[in-house]
């Protein structure tokens, strides 16, 4: 039986100060400022600001009490994913299905209101200290709760979330696969074994699980045996436990994005020159000016259906946990394994700034 989820709503972060966490996103990535919640608006115990580009929502959040059990996560975590929030039709039933099925309950059904409207929400855990919440539709703005005050600011032709990966401890992304099969109704849409992404020193083992729609597609990291500590292990070392690595965003503009968003200062992971040398005698013409891809150390990569064109940023924050990928597809459904090794190659440079190699 298909379960009832649309899409992805929102995802929330946990962070040490959201006000500035959602001005890095503002005038750093280009989203807009849909929405705040906090004790001005009747929520004494935290600060939460909602922004949005496209269709991908974030949610900024703080608590504001020395007691709140967000402040053990941020201790362990950092500024870090707490909640992967999906859409449904129905909460209720999709909540009662996925705990008969096996998931651990964090929050049972219930009703959150304002003055603009209500909705119905539920959550349960999965990999780590990471939650999926349930929401029904909310025609009033963004959640009830959030004022209406928008800051608008000028997009870098994000348009959605393309899939959010997460890192799980050695021999755990089996067990995080079958939760998705089971509880979700997820099916692998591809894996990777250590021979596809590994390099002189290090390898990862991975697999996507999708839904049946795919339009959520969730890949799930795992550390594979190599001569030195391989980036999945680096982060679950930082992160005391699994969580989301990276959250690529889609744009169908990779070249400019890129560019607005490297002039916004943000930072880029770098790729040798010599990657350039081959690369187009194994992806072929593309629409785009190599020149420019080159330029701007955009990765290609092609597969039956197509291509694709990515990059990634460095960590978005102090510890080197979260960061993010900004991808355009053309036709490909892929998730570039003719990049792993050149990735990699630049991820383990960055390790062996940081002493972590």
């Amino acid at each position: 039986m298909d379960l009832p989820i649309k899409r992805i709503h929102h995802i929330e972060f946990l962070v040490g100060n959201a006000l500035q966490a959602s001005y890095f996103y503002r005038k750093a990535l280009g989203f807009s400022q849909i929405g705040y919640l906090g004790p001005e608006t009747g929520y004494p115990d935290r600060a939460s600001y909602a922004v949005q580009q496209g269709n991908i929502r974030f949610v900024f959040t703080t608590p504001l009490h020395h007691d709140d059990p967000g402040n053990v996560f941020l201790l362990l975590h950092g500024d870090s994913v707490k909640d992967i929030c999906l859409e449904t039709g129905d909460v209720d039933g999709l909540y009662q299905e996925i705990v008969k099925r096996g998931a651990s309950p964090v929050k049972a059904p219930h009703t959150i209101e304002d003055d603009g409207g209500s909705l119905r929400c539920a959550a349960v855990k999965t990999y780590g200290d990471v939650i999926h919440s349930f929401v029904s539709d909310y025609g009033a703005g963004f959640m009830p709760g959030f004022n209406r005050t928008r800051i608008d600011e000028q997009g870098v032709g994000f348009k959605r979330i393309d899939h959010v990966v997460a890192n799980t401890q050695d021999r755990q992304m089996d067990r995080w696969c079958d939760f998705y099969k089971t509880v979700f109704g997820f099916h692998k849409f591809v894996s990777y074994d250590d021979k596809d992404i590994s390099t002189e020193y290090t390898a990862l083992r991975s697999t996507v699980m999708a839904n049946p729609a795919k339009n959520i597609k969730f890949p799930i990291n795992e550390p594979a045996k190599g001569r030195r500590k391989s980036q999945i292990q680096e982060y679950i070392d930082f992160n005391y436990s699994a969580g989301v690595q990276h959250i690529a965003l889609y744009t169908d503009d990779i070249v400019k994005t890129v560019e607005q968003l490297r002039r916004n200062g943000v930072n880029f992971l770098s790729i040798p020159k010599t990657y350039y040398d081959s690369v187009w005698d194994r992806v072929g013409d593309i629409k785009e000016d190599r020149k420019l891809i080159e330029k701007f150390n955009i990765l290609a990569d092609r597969d039956e259906n197509g291509y694709l064109l990515q990059i990634f940023t460095k960590p978005v924050q102090d510890r080197p946990t979260l960061f993010l990928e900004v991808i355009q597809r053309a036709g490909c459904e892929s998730f570039g394994k003719g990049n792993f090794k050149a990735l990699f190659e630049s991820i383990e440079l960055e390790q062996k700034a940081r002493g972590n190699l």
